[in-house]
């Protein structure tokens, strides 16, 4: 039983953060009028699909990702409503929103669970601490202060949702995932959030798109890159199991 449990209490926790980190980008491509052609949490095989007046709902069958697929995406178009031809400015926005969306999301959580403990006063220093932690994480990252071998994978993230006991520890922890599924996402590496970005204003500053090729090179080195560490991530937390 408390196998199931942890099973259910870790795909409610990795679906949920997925739904609002995708959902960032979904409304905000419509609030910049780009065509969403498919919403989709997980992947793999589809498990549940409604094709709504413009865009294609999907639920697959592992939850440990998702995806909003928008017109002029992957193939630049000249259609209406394509990502392609959006400005910089709206591109860049929505592409930021994922992370933003999880980090507001963390820092909100964070503050209602720790004003329910400590009162309205307290909660706003923790608040301070808790996103003072933040800023110096991501300092860390870039001063090579944090190694691989301190890095926590899906499987570490699984180990410790487990353990959680009481809706309380639970909320805490679905905080601090999220908030570093939001920072993580806006690191300027190809083929994140933020890497996207850093190409964006680069192409603001040039006047002009990168090739097709160049592109679809800089992401697919940086997710060969990505797999490789996160198979590494991965031995690792195993080990420390």
């Amino acid at each position: 039983m408390s196998i199931i449990i942890s099973a259910i209490k870790i795909i409610f926790l990795l679906g949920f953060l997925v739904l609002i980190h995708e959902s960032g980008h979904f409304f905000m491509a419509k609030l910049c009028k780009v065509k969403v052609n498919e919403f989709a949490i997980g992947f793999g095989p589809t498990i549940w699909k409604k094709q709504g007046k413009i865009t294609r709902y999907a639920l697959r069958l592992i939850p440990l990702g998702g995806f909003v697929s928008m017109e002029g995406e992957e193939e630049r178009s000249s259609k209406e409503g394509s990502f392609s031809e959006a400005s910089i400015i709206k591109r860049i926005a929505i592409v930021a929103a994922g992370g933003l969306v999880n980090i507001i999301f963390a820092i909100i959580i964070f503050w209602c669970l720790s004003a329910s403990f400590v009162g309205a006063k307290n909660a706003f220093y923790n608040l301070g601490e808790y996103i003072k932690s933040m800023f110096q994480g991501i300092t860390q990252i870039f001063t090579g202060n944090v190694t691989i071998d301190q890095m926590t994978g899906p499987v570490g993230i699984s180990n410790i949702v487990s353990k959680t006991s009481g809706i309380a520890d639970f909320i805490y922890i679905l905080s601090v995932i999220s908030l570093s599924l939001g920072v993580t996402n806006l690191l300027p590496f190809p083929p994140l959030d933020g890497g996207k970005i850093v190409l964006l204003i680069i192409e603001g500053i040039r006047k002009k798109p990168f090739s097709q090729k160049l592109e679809i090179g800089l992401q697919s080195a940086g997710f060969l890159v990505l797999i490789t560490l996160s198979m590494f991530v991965a031995y690792n937390d195993i080990l420390k199991l």
